[in-house]
């Protein structure tokens, strides 16, 4: 070994070493958008895959994304306001509310959730929360490198929300456009 190479080789092996590259998305990921412009807009809408159209959106220092259409009656998402209830009855979950119907939906699970009546002849009414269950499809999202990326939530048991995913609702939707 040279003189030359003895010194590039002490020279590199005592340099800080650099991070590593950041890795990739995994191939199942979407790119929806910039992490800033997301959390400029509050919320953004997004055809994946060619088949799903899907709400990702940005509350409280966290991204969400779901079905951009309410289980209930096809409301559009994109417009419904955010509730932060510090009911008991919420344990604190956020909540998006369907612009259409007021139907509230969290956003982590994608449960609808409603006001309940355990006696309705005792007044005055005592209500609480309940939930439906999950009614709403929600989707994984990922950060790398200030880029946004959506995994669809593949699985394979049917959520009332996947109904407005359908080409049926498609043909629908386009149909009541036209007139």
């Amino acid at each position: 070994m040279s003189s030359q190479e003895e010194t590039w080789q002490a020279s590199s092996s005592s340099s800080p070493s650099l991070p590593p590259p950041p890795a990739p998305p995994p191939p199942s990921c979407h790119f929806v958008g910039k992490r800033d412009d997301i959390i400029r807009r509050g919320r953004l809408t997004k055809l994946l895959n060619g088949c799903r159209d899907v709400l990702v959106l940005y509350h409280q220092g966290k991204f969400h994304a779901m079905d951009v259409r309410c289980y209930h009656a096809g409301g559009a998402l994109e417009h419904g306001d955010i509730e932060f209830c510090i009911h008991q009855e919420f344990n604190g979950r956020v909540c998006i509310v369907c612009p259409w119907h007021k139907y509230k939906i969290t956003l982590v699970e994608g449960e609808g959730l409603y006001q309940a009546v355990d006696n309705p002849t005792i007044k005055p009414l005592r209500t609480h929360w309940r939930s439906k269950g999950v009614k709403q499809r929600v989707h994984k999202v990922t950060e790398v490198n200030e880029d946004i990326y959506v995994t669809l939530n593949d699985s394979e048991e049917a959520i009332e929300s996947d109904y407005y995913q359908t080409d049926k609702h498609r043909t629908n939707l386009r149909i009541k456009k036209v007139h």
